[in-house]
C-alpha cells in the first residue's frame, strides 16, 4: 500500500473500530439473542422464530407497536406543521440581526434535561395544573379534566421538544434559498400560494423530510417520556423491552422487540431517503 493509503487507513480505522464494536458487534448479539429461548431461568439457543411469533399472538405486544407508532406518527405530523410556520418566520420575517436571537430562543428546550422538562409537563397537565386551573378559571370546565397520563399528555411532551428540532432543520433549508426564486415565480403571474406550493415547499422538503426522520426515531425509541407522562396507561415499544428486561429477565423477547423497532426505522430510512439530506444540518 502507498503511503497515502497508510495514512487514510490510519484515519478510517478508529471510526471503523467504534462502528464494529458498539454498533455490529451489539448488534449481532442482540440479532442471535432474539433467536434463542427462555426455559424457565434457562437460556436455550435453539435459533427458533419463536419470539417473533410470539410477537404476533400475544395482544399487548402487538398493541405496544401500534401504539408506538400512532404515537410516532401523531407528534411527527404536528411538529412539522408547528415548526414550518415558525422556522419561515425566523427565516423571513425576522431581522437577519435579531435571527440568531430568534434561534437561540427557539432551542433553548435542549438546555433542559429531557426528565426535568417531561415532569414539567406531568404538573402542567396535573389535575391541580396549570392547564386545568385556567380553564376553570375562565369557564370552560366546571371541574378538573384528566389531562396527565393521558397519549395527550405524552403527544405534548414530544412536540414541545421536536418542534424546536424541526424548526431548525427547516430554518436551514430556507435560509439557503435565494430570493430569485420567489421573484421568477411571482413574474410568471404565481401568487403567494402557488408559489409556497410549487417552488418553495419542494426545494426545502429535504429539510422537512429530514428534521420529521430525525423526530420519528428519537420518539419512537424513546422511554422517558411516555413513561413519565404516559403514566403506564398505554405501553410503548420501549416500555415493554423494559418490562421483559426489569420484570422477566426475558432477553430473547426483549432482543426480538428490539430488531422489530430497529426494523421499523429502517423501513422508515429507505421510504424517506430519497429526500434525506443529512449533511444540510
Amino acid at each position: 500500500m502507498s503511503k497515502d493509503q497508510v495514512r487514510g487507513w490510519g484515519f478510517v480505522t478508529p471510526a471503523l473500530l467504534w462502528t464494529i464494536a458498539f454498533f455490529i458487534v451489539p448488534f449481532v448479539v442482540m440479532g442471535a439473542m432474539s433467536l434463542a429461548s427462555l426455559e424457565g431461568r434457562t437460556l436455550v439457543w435453539d435459533l427458533s422464530l419463536a419470539n417473533y411469533a410470539e410477537l404476533l399472538e400475544k395482544k399487548y405486544l402487538w398493541r405496544a407497536i401500534l401504539v408506538s407508532l400512532e404515537i410516532t406518527l401523531t407528534v411527527t405530523v404536528i411538529s412539522v406543521v408547528l415548526a414550518y410556520p415558525l422556522a419561515w418566520i425566523i427565516a423571513f420575517r425576522v431581522s437577519p440581526r435579531w435571527q440568531r436571537l430568534a434561534l437561540l430562543l427557539a432551542i433553548l428546550p435542549f438546555w433542559t434535561s429531557y426528565v426535568v422538562r417531561s415532569y414539567a409537563w406531568l404538573l402542567v397537565l396535573a389535575r391541580e395544573g396549570v392547564v386545568n386551573e385556567t380553564l376553570m378559571w375562565i369557564g370552560a370546565i366546571a371541574e378538573p379534566i384528566t389531562l396527565a397520563n393521558t397519549r395527550f399528555a405524552t403527544v405534548t411532551g414530544f412536540v414541545h421538544f421536536f418542534v424546536m428540532l424541526l424548526t431548525l432543520t427547516i430554518y436551514a433549508n430556507l435560509i439557503q434559498l435565494s430570493p430569485n426564486y420567489r421573484r421568477a415565480a411571482m413574474d410568471l403571474g404565481a401568487n403567494a400560494f402557488q408559489t409556497f406550493r410549487h417552488v418553495i415547499l419542494p426545494l426545502t422538503l429535504p429539510g422537512i423530510v429530514t428534521g420529521a426522520f430525525l423526530t420519528f426515531v428519537l420518539c419512537i425509541g424513546d422511554y422517558v417520556t411516555p413513561q413519565i407522562l404516559g403514566g403506564n396507561t398505554e405501553l410503548t415499544v420501549p416500555q415493554v423491552i423494559m418490562v421483559q428486561l426489569g420484570r422477566r429477565a426475558d432477553f430473547p423477547l426483549a432482543s426480538a422487540l428490539a430488531i422489530v423497532l430497529m426494523s421499523i426505522v429502517a423501513l422508515a430510512y429507505l421510504l424517506s431517503a430519497r429526500w434525506l439530506r443529512l449533511d444540510r444540518l
